[in-house]
């Protein structure tokens, strides 16, 4: 089989109008076969996180991140679906550790959602939705956020200069847990209840086989009692 110089050569003895062609033809197919490079997942180490998730939430010592625990754990009360795999309504370390696993099986960088915003019942506009990460998994995931539309509704991205390359990273957020904060301010007055911002209740799992993602039935439904 003729090498890459052979071929070069090839094809300079060719009558010129057909060796420009066929040159042209060439790197037509160069550049249509240039994929940009996989966005890489951030680094978490599972066991690790287990660990420190107990330290951080399991503060009657059992192991298991339960019942009020889980009030104060948004982002593992929102993931109790599909991390508590002997269904005993708890977290525990390696059951977190499992499911980072799963991400990781998942190899995506970055992905987005949409979802909607109600304040009691109707749509929040111009609302600031920010997706904080759960500490115990580490530096490397990042902190997402937008701003609603006039139909309550959006979709979080890490902002640009705090992507991997700021010029070719897509939008998107992390695979992870997080807590969700909702303001909006009028006039210097939060309209939103601090139980959704500075002391969040709210929490949410990011990865494609979370059934609200996966159905596109994300809603974040705020009252003002």
């Amino acid at each position: 089989m003729p090498n890459a110089d052979q071929c070069v050569r090839s094809i300079a003895a060719w009558p010129r109008p057909v060796a420009a062609l066929v040159s042209l033809m060439a790197l037509a197919l160069a550049s249509c076969s240039s994929q940009p490079a996989r966005v890489g997942q951030p680094s978490i180490n599972a066991g690790s996180a287990g660990r420190e998730a107990m330290t951080q939430y399991d503060t009657n010592g059992d192991g298991v991140v339960a019942g009020d625990e889980l009030d104060r754990a948004p982002g593992l009360k929102a993931a109790l679906a599909t991390m508590d795999n002997n269904k005993d309504g708890g977290i525990s370390a390696a059951e977190i550790a499992a499911r980072i696993g799963v991400w990781q099986q998942m190899r995506t960088g970055v992905m987005s959602f949409p979802f909607t915003v109600t304040l009691d019942g109707r749509p929040l506009d111009g609302a600031t939705v920010t997706f904080e990460p759960e500490a115990f998994l580490g530096d490397d995931i990042q902190t997402a956020s937008c701003t609603t539309n006039l139909f309550g509704g959006g979709g979080a991205t890490i902002p640009k200069e705090r992507r991997p390359d700021p010029k070719t990273s897509p939008p998107g957020m992390h695979l992870g847990l997080y807590l969700v904060k909702i303001s909006k301010a009028v006039d210097g007055k939060e309209l939103v209840p601090a139980k959704y911002n500075e002391a969040t209740t709210l929490g949410q799992e990011v990865a494609a086989d979370v059934p609200e993602i996966l159905n596109n039935r994300v809603v974040y439904r705020l009252t003002t009692r």
